[in-house]
């Protein structure tokens, strides 16, 4: 019998063989030789990729620069964290403080805040006029003593060289339909609305500006090429019960999933911080329960594939299978190529964007490095 099935014959075996192993729940797998992806169905939902901050990999975060190569890479959406300025303007950072990516320290050495003896500087304390000012780089941390700036990743773009600038959500927005105006493309956004936690205790309801926002530029259907996430569960649970039913819209919402331990959100008791705790969406009835508010999660990578897995035994979860299961669709965090990014069990990018989209089954992938990205799905499906 089976020497008379056809190679592509024992492929499609395989593949439905490691499917039943998957299906088990957390589930210990022979790896299959690298990039053999199953073959791609004209009927299935092609493999999503999204730019993270860009094409991060090649130009500083965020900068337009990044937004515009990210889009000439072919994507099908590209990324806006936003967090909100003094003057209630909406601003494309990945962090609610300025002193990663800017020049903010030397330009203005006295606005900052204290946060665990540390200073801070925060963009809700700057005006966008001020803000404006400021010249952006790739990520740095600044040395204690000498004040030295060190690379987040010394491959990447150098630090401060060229001209960038933050931009406004609004400038992105511009940016990217423009382009889809000029090329006949349809190149999606994928918003984050970072520490709505934050931004509500210091009185500012960024979550209902965004949506206002949004809606400005046309967004207001599930249909139109956009998602909208958030760490913050509480805030993702009140976007779709209340914020978009008020102002007549209906966006694809995201839950991003991240450890207590990395005390991403907080609620205040009494005016005092207390870390969120996220120990719920790791049980069974998670998805289920995310699946009432959110069209999709977005798992760190991790949380998919034990960081313990070897090359020979992939140590893959559940978390695909359930949201599967309930409608949602899975987008994990974040694909890198920068040395000591690729994870032991795969033996290159290639092999681990294999792993993740076509044996654990996710959805499509956040990468810093798109082209990479966008061109093995190419390859994948023309097989």
């Amino acid at each position: 019998m089976l020497k008379q099935l056809s190679f592509s014959n024992l492929r499609l075996l395989s593949a439905l063989l490691g499917a039943l192993v998957i299906l088990q729940g957390c589930s210990v797998l022979p790896k299959d030789e690298p990039l053999l992806s199953p073959k791609v169905e004209s009927n299935v939902e092609p493999k999503v990729v999204i730019a993270h901050r860009g094409a991060s990999g090649y130009l500083p975060e965020h900068s337009l620069a990044a937004k515009a190569m990210a889009y000439a890479m072919g994507v099908d959406y590209i990324e806006q964290d936003v967090v909100m300025t003094k003057d209630n303007q909406l601003v494309v950072l990945h962090d609610h403080y300025l002193d990663r990516v800017t020049d903010v320290m030397s330009r203005f050495p006295k606005r900052y805040r204290l946060v665990a003896g540390k200073k801070r500087w925060f963009a809700i304390d700057f005006t966008l006029a001020e803000i404006k000012q400021l010249k952006m780089s790739e990520g740095f941390t600044p040395d204690k003593t000498t004040k030295a700036l060190t690379a987040g990743y010394p491959n990447r773009f150098p630090l401060f060289k060229s001209s960038f600038s933050v931009s406004t959500l609004a400038e992105e927005i511009e940016l990217i339909k423009g382009l889809n105006h000029s090329t006949g493309k349809n190149i999606g956004l994928y918003v984050e609305i970072k520490a709505p936690w934050f931004h509500r205790h210091e009185g500012k309801d960024i979550s209902k500006a965004v949506l206002l926002e949004l809606k400005n530029y046309g967004y207001t259907r599930k249909t139109d090429k956009v998602f909208i996430q958030c760490f913050d569960p509480i805030e993702t649970k009140r976007i779709h019960h209340q914020l978009m039913p008020t102002l007549g819209v209906k966006l694809k919402l995201v839950q991003l999933i991240a450890e207590t331990d990395w005390f991403e959100t907080f609620t205040y008791k009494h005016g005092k911080a207390i870390p969120y705790n996220y120990d719920w969406m790791f049980k069974d009835d998670a998805m289920a329960k995310i699946a009432k508010y959110a069209d999709a999660i977005g798992p760190w990578k991790s949380m998919l594939v034990n960081d313990e897995s070897t090359p020979d035994n992939l140590i893959i979860s559940n978390m695909v299978t359930q949201a599967h299961t309930v409608g949602l669709k899975v987008h994990p965090y974040t694909f890198r190529n920068d040395p000591g990014r690729i994870p032991e069990y795969a033996s290159s990018f290639d092999d681990m964007l294999n792993i993740f989209l076509y044996r654990v089954g996710v959805d499509g992938v956040f990468t810093d490095y798109p082209d990479l990205a966008v061109d093995f799905v190419r390859r994948s499906q023309e097989r």
